[in-house]
């Protein structure tokens, strides 16, 4: 244990050698392909096609035509992806891939690890998007390359570099429930320096997020980030990020008082509402030596996030008559320091590429709750973590890739783990494709899953060992027409073990409920389905589907001789069926484009506290569709306007139990570009 403080492929990672954590989106090869950086510890650009594991790019020409603003909204989008949002926009937004769980996904942000230290992972709520941006997700366990949080995957959200998108933007628009925002961005390269600089806002009045209820839910979020690269020489960079994350939301909470016939229940709640700022740094210096052949890189990073929630003191009293102040809050601060070493050789037949990393971490969390309301623990704890990361990587005659990477961890708080990842890819001829990958993933738990206490109905565990997981997927891909048309599928398999759940215990007659980690092991399987066609004039297809089975151990009502039911089946939040489909036609010599969205979210689970004992009871949600249309007309190069209706079928329906979402929505606006 220890401490501390703070061919085409081989020209490819020559020159876009950089690491992921502070990577500039790459260009497109020539035939077509995409190209992605998250799979590396190398931060080399990798053609998709010659990976083993899922991964899916939503580049920046998806996220304009979608016209995202949520960033959450577009990776629904994503095969084996599930989102749910509590109420509105700002509400707390889960992600979880293949059936785990939303800490299970690691989340970063122009390479910087982005997740809350206390909460042990990322509440994509806080994320409004950029004016230029792509997005990389890659499925399957990625332990092996980045440690603890990539038991099931990486979303990596990478803003571009002021050489990719140049000039000045501005954008401003206003709609439905007293929505407005703006954002602008200038980016460019001046000299040495390559500089991008964005802004974005987003306001929202809200709709009631109660059932029956007439509390409007609003929110306000802001974000601002700056990305700096410095190349004095071709052999030598350095790469800084600075971005800030705002965001104060209104909530309604659950009535919890006992004796009200709506206890459990989503209830008009005014005065509550939750602040969350953040602010993420990265600095890092990349020397290259020997053609290209051998790069070194040391980089240092931080997340810095605090949280406080503002609601009565006494919530399992009634709401009237109490006044709303400081009712919760939380600290986590993430020091990472990496070197990465990476060596390239071989010849155009078979390229080789060996990558050595070191990450040292430092977590500290605080809970800062009001100790005489919720009896908490204010001081202080961290967690140290040093990883050593082996990755080897080998591609033949372009069309076979083969890779494996090891890392181990060295953490204080628990014993030293090993994680392992292995994949390859084969490109047969006439466009057929076949893939395949398999590995191990660690998850560490959380601080307040550790230490957390609330209202004397939450215990943490200090006894807690991480969550385990391994697994393999298999899948073939097909494309036509000189890869315009891109068909695949995939299988995959996952079993959990050591999975941390709730656990109900009864003490002086009322149940309290405590983490533990499960004596037995949950699977989950699916299949991941996508088509992506680029077509003429501008027409373009990108849909996906998802069958997923994922089993989970919950315990539910009804409570029989102070025993609860023990239910086995399809975990919550976790529908069987996803799809997603979107049209966009986008003529390069037009003024006018368009988009029509359509997804789909089937039947699902979830849990429901609307007993006493808080032992929760299964509920069944209804599956949902959602019809998105957009367009924009452009009256000069550089002024467009443009329109955009959300929800157009004002489909009502619930992502989590009785919370109400928005109808139907209308926005418009303009956009400039210099």
């Amino acid at each position: 244990m220890f401490s501390f403080l703070p061919s085409r492929a081989a020209i490819a990672a020559v020159l876009c050698a950089g690491a992921a954590h502070a990577q500039a989106a790459p260009a497109q090869p020539d035939d077509g392909a995409a190209i992605v950086v998250t799979a590396s510890r190398s931060g080399d650009a990798i053609p998709a096609d010659l990976l083993g594991a899922s991964v899916t790019l939503l580049d920046a020409a998806a996220l304009e035509q979608r016209q995202t603003r949520i960033v959450s909204d577009v990776l629904r989008d994503v095969p084996g992806v599930a989102v749910s949002r509590v109420g509105g926009v700002g509400g707390l937004t889960a992600l979880r891939i293949r059936g785990a769980e939303a800490n299970h996904v690691l989340v970063l942000v122009d390479g910087i690890k982005a997740s809350d230290p206390f909460n042990g992972e990322f509440d994509f709520g806080t994320l409004i998007a950029d004016e230029a941006a792509r997005i990389e997700v890659l499925r399957g366990q990625q332990s092996a390359l980045y440690g603890s949080d990539a038991i099931a995957g990486v979303v990596n959200y990478i803003t571009l570099s002021g050489r990719e998108a140049p000039g000045v933007s501005l954008r401003a628009e206003g709609g439905s429930f007293e929505t407005l925002s703006a954002g602008a961005r200038v980016g460019g390269v001046a000299g040495t320096l390559d500089y991008a600089l964005t802004g974005s806002y987003f306001h929202t009045g809200g709709t009631a997020t109660a059932r029956g209820g007439s509390r409007d839910v609003g929110s306000d979020n802001a974000g601002a980030s700056a990305k700096l690269v410095w190349a004095p020489s071709p052999d030598f960079k350095v790469t800084g990020v600075a971005r800030y994350s705002y965001t104060d939301a209104e909530l309604n909470a659950s009535d919890g008082d006992a004796t009200s016939p709506s206890f459990g229940y989503t209830i008009d709640s005014p005065g509550a509402h939750y602040r969350n700022e953040a602010f993420y740094g990265l600095v890092r210096a990349e020397a290259t030596a020997f053609d290209g052949h051998w790069t070194s890189a040391l980089s240092f990073q931080i997340a810095d996030t605090t949280r406080k929630g503002y609601d009565v003191p006494f919530s399992f009293l009634p709401r009237a008559g109490q006044t709303v102040g400081y009712a919760y809050g939380d600290k986590g601060r993430r020091y990472r320091g990496s070197y990465e070493s990476t060596v390239r050789f071989g010849n155009a037949d078979v390229q080789n590429r060996f990558t050595f990393a070191v990450d040292a971490e430092r977590e500290e969390f605080q809970n800062t709750s009001p100790p005489a309301i919720a009896g908490n623990f204010t001081g202080k704890r961290h967690s140290d973590t040093l990883g050593f990361v082996a990755q080897y990587d080998v591609t033949l005659f372009d069309r076979l890739a083969l890779g494996g990477s090891l890392r181990i961890d060295d953490n204080d708080l628990f014993s030293d783990s090993t994680t392992y990842r292995v994949q390859g890819s084969y490109r047969f001829g006439e466009g057929t494709r076949i893939h395949a990958a398999a590995g191990s993933g660690i998850k560490a738990p959380g601080f307040f899953e550790l230490f957390g206490f609330s209202d004397g109905r939450y215990t943490g565990n200090p006894a807690l060992r991480p969550e385990r997981s391994e697994g393999w997927e298999a899948g073939v891909e097909q494309s036509f027409a000189d890869r315009a048309v891109t068909l695949g599928a995939t299988y995959f398999s996952n079993r959990f073990s050591d999975e941390i759940y709730t656990i109900y215990v009864q003490v002086g007659g009322q149940y309290v409920a405590t983490p533990g980690n499960r004596a037995t092991a949950t699977r989950q399987k699916g299949v991941e389905a996508y088509a992506q066609a680029r077509l003429g004039d501008g027409w373009r297809v990108d849909a996906s589907y998802t069958w997923l089975d994922a089993k989970q151990d919950q315990d539910v009502l009804p409570v029989v001789a102070f025993v609860p039911t023990r239910f086995t089946g399809q975990a919550v939040r976790r529908a069987k069926h996803i799809a997603s489909a979107n049209l966009s036609w986008a003529p390069a010599d037009g003024p006018l484009s368009a988009t029509l969205t359509v997804r789909y979210n089937g039947a699902q689970n979830d849990l429901a506290f609307v007993d006493p004992s808080y032992v929760p009871e299964l509920v069944r949600l209804r599956s949902f569709t959602l019809v998105n249309f957009n367009a924009e007309y452009r009256l000069t190069p550089a002024i467009a306007l443009f329109g955009r209706a959300e929800n157009l079928l004002d489909r009502r329906y619930e992502e989590v139990f009785s919370f109400a979402t928005p109808g139907r929505a209308v926005y418009g606006g303009v956009k400039v570009r210099l």
